[in-house]
């Protein structure tokens, strides 16, 4: 564990009651979802806004309650219920899951994180953020929101920087002692981050913590360049585009279908597709049609 002196840190029992006095209501906070549940929410959250996942998740909920359902339902179904969150193979390796998940674990969700960092397409954060808000246990969960807070209160920096091995340590040294409490802490940081400890618009006179360490030392700018993300003419539009056009099918299409979904450079399209190819999101049949992944034969 990273020691953190007693002069700086978090003030756990202030920020919890802020988070149950404040905290957004969020579906997949409430009694009685699972950890199935959550783990599809976590999944769909990963660089996609809230606003954009809670229907969907509440698709899915209903759609595929348990792993199983999930895992007999065709990869192209998956796919389409994906719709536009963006990064679609996200959904392909939660579909892998499933299936590991109704095989191997009797159609529930491991309860230990290094079983959970065993699972297709679970990370480090995913598997502690189940084990902390679906089992309720103690282990320091860290987001990007996390590490801002933590580099604000704590260390008085603006940005946190890339991630670092030691985030990890840093978080978990500031959680406190009871588990109950732990999980909430967890909660309650993130949410912090989200709402009001934000990157570009931080609203300091809403934060509930009596100290901060930036604060104290005059919020000193970042020293961090940040670089636009644009979409517009990217590769992921690319990407997107051919897939549209295999979501809304009925079965595998020509070739001049994807050809004419994405006309303004010639090599980018043939390169989206092959990355589609590889990442196994679609599929070529044997006589040169191309269809959703699992729909090719």
């Amino acid at each position: 564990m990273v020691a953190i002196g007693p002069e700086v840190g978090v003030d756990s029992d202030v920020l919890i009651e802020w988070y149950r006095e404040t905290a957004r209501d969020l579906p997949w906070r409430r009694p009685g979802v699972t950890a199935w549940q959550i783990l599809m929410s976590e999944i769909m959250l990963q660089q996609t806004p809230v606003v954009r996942v809670e229907p969907i998740w509440r698709e899915w909920v209903a759609r595929w309650p348990v792993p199983s359902a999930m895992a007999a339902a065709p990869q192209g179904d998956v796919l389409r219920a994906w719709g536009k969150l963006g990064y679609p193979r996200r959904a392909l390796r939660l579909h892998e899951c499933a299936g590991v998940l109704a095989e191997q674990h009797g159609d529930e969700v491991p309860t230990d994180v290094e079983v959970l960092l065993g699972l297709p397409g679970i990370g480090a954060y995913t598997a502690r953020a189940v084990a902390c808000f679906a089992y309720g246990q103690r282990v320091p969960v860290v987001d990007t929101n996390v590490r801002r807070v933590v580099a604000r209160a704590v260390h008085g920096r603006a940005e946190a920087g890339n991630p670092a091995a030691r985030d990890l340590g840093e978080t978990e040294a500031l959680l406190p002692s009871r588990v109950d409490r732990a999980a909430v802490f967890s909660a309650a940081l993130m949410e912090l981050g989200a709402t009001v400890c934000t990157a570009r618009n931080p609203d300091c006179e809403r934060c509930p913590l009596p100290s901060c360490a930036w604060v104290t030392a005059g919020r000193p700018a970042s020293d961090v360049v940040r670089r636009t993300q644009k979409f517009e003419g990217t590769d992921r539009q690319a990407r997107g585009r051919l897939l549209d056009v295999l979501r809304d099918a009925s079965g595998p299409v020509e070739r001049i279908r994807l050809d004419l979904a994405w006309t303004r450079d010639i090599g980018q399209r043939d390169r989206a597709l092959d990355s589609l190819l590889v990442d196994g999101l679609i599929e070529q049949t044997a006589d040169g049609l191309f269809a959703l992944a699992g729909e090719g034969g």
